[in-house]
């Protein structure tokens, strides 16, 4: 067993040499990976103080100073983060994923913290946002960054602000959709290799955010509700009206009162039931996970009367499960024309996959265990959860399923043991 602890502590420099590197200073070259062999040992409780115990590094006092106070920049480590990431899983056929998560905290004083609304607990909650982005292909999915969401009562109290030592580009109120687009941007100017860009709904109802990702050239699939409006198949707005001789000619599209767009729930109760194909997207752990989906090509029509040209053809992907009186959810994506309905079924349930980042990084790697205030430890602290999810992956990646619980199982803790081959128990406690 110590030889195997050697061997660990040994991949573990390999795969933290170069974000060390980018370090630079040398008492953080030395306390970054204590840091995060502290987040992937055993405990459950990953704050400073148990794993500075566990560590056996007798005072907390470095490893507090080196997360909570200080001065160093996340950006090195977040770059390096993308050149590792796009080793193990770039490629064309791989996917970034936005979303965002929420870890419930009590009290006011923690940077973030605020009641707001948590998707993952599925109500208000007082709680810290996150707004993550995600490399994936295939089932194996590395996180790029995490970005803390700030809400009004953060960035209309200036004082709150600076208690928090929050920087001066971070304290102008923004939305997650401009968080996600810096980050999906920050991966574009890296070079990395990858495909579609996927999101829910609360991304996916933001057109100037979708218009953005279409700027920078990548595809999408992603969410929206049921009340966004679309011009039917084979529709769009009407060209500007003609005028005299007299005055500017006019340029903007047009609506008359029998020439309206729909909503798409309204479209999708239009459609024909032999326009509905069952479709099989994954194995579940139980039964193979299908629906009844539907696909056609719209015009979106959000504010296309202040434009001179209409929004370009894209599909509408809707899913109505059998025995249900209506559509359940609906997806946009620029995907080719010629897309299989199978494969837009595929990008659009993909998403699925961040769901057992989040739960690892929480319940094993420590996400929500900081117990600091501060901005800058906050985010030394998610920087370093990630950095250690990918050490995981990568070890994963370099054994087959079978040799992987017997090679990980040394690390000592019950993440290595939370990545689980396609089929297997959701929960990484239940594996």
């Amino acid at each position: 067993m110590v030889g195997r602890t050697l061997d660990w502590k040994g991949e573990l420099g390999r795969w933290l040499k170069p974000f060390l590197d980018r370090l630079g200073h040398k008492a953080r070259r030395q306390m970054c990976p204590l840091y995060v062999s502290g987040l992937i040992g055993p405990g459950d409780r990953k704050s400073i103080q148990p794993m500075a115990k566990r560590l056996a590094l007798g005072e907390c006092d470095q490893l507090h100073h080196f997360i909570a106070a200080g001065v160093w920049d996340t950006s090195p480590v977040e770059a390096e983060l993308l050149v590792q990431a796009d080793k193990l899983v770039g490629g064309r056929d791989a996917v970034l994923v936005i979303d965002d998560t929420a870890i419930p905290k009590k009290g006011t004083h923690s940077v973030g913290v605020a009641a707001q609304y948590a998707s993952a607990l599925g109500k208000t909650a007082n709680c810290q946002t996150m707004v993550s982005l995600t490399l994936a292909r295939g089932e194996v999915p590395v996180m790029l960054a995490l970005r803390l969401f700030l809400p009004e009562s953060w960035t209309n109290n200036r004082a709150r602000l600076e208690r928090a030592g929050v920087p001066a580009e971070y304290c102008t109120a923004r939305t997650k959709p401009e968080i996600a687009l810096d980050q999906i941007r920050a991966a574009v100017g890296a070079n990395l290799d990858r495909g579609v860009v996927l999101a829910d709904a609360a991304y996916g109802m933001n057109t100037e955010f979708r218009d953005e990702v279409t700027k920078l050239a990548l595809q999408y699939v992603m969410g929206v509700q049921s009340s966004i409006t679309v011009w039917a198949p084979g529709e769009q707005p009407l060209p500007a009206k003609k005028r005299g001789k007299i005055g500017r000619p006019p340029r903007l599209l047009q609506r008359t009162s029998d020439h309206q767009p729909v909503s798409v729930k309204q479209l999708a109760m239009s459609l024909p039931a032999s326009a509905f194909k069952e479709v099989t997207w994954r194995e579940g752990t139980e039964r193979k996970l299908q629906s009844r989906f539907a696909a056609v090509r719209v015009r979106p029509a959000h504010r296309d009367y202040d434009k001179a040209e209409p929004h370009a053809e894209e599909w509408l992907l809707i899913e109505w499960p059998k025995r249900e009186a209506e559509p359940a959810k609906y997806w946009l994506s620029t995907l080719p024309p010629e897309t299989k309905l199978n494969y837009l079924v595929k990008m659009a349930k993909h998403r699925w996959i961040i769901e057992r980042d989040y739960q690892e990084l929480k319940q094993e790697l420590g996400l929500g265990h900081f117990e600091g205030r501060n901005w800058r430890g906050f985010h030394h602290h998610a920087t370093l959860c990630i950095a250690a999810y990918g050490f995981l992956v990568a070890e994963r990646s370099r054994f087959s399923p079978s040799a992987r619980a017997g090679k990980l199982a040394f690390v000592g803790c019950k993440t290595a043991l939370g990545f689980r081959p396609r089929g297997s128990p959701r929960s990484p406690r239940a594996a």
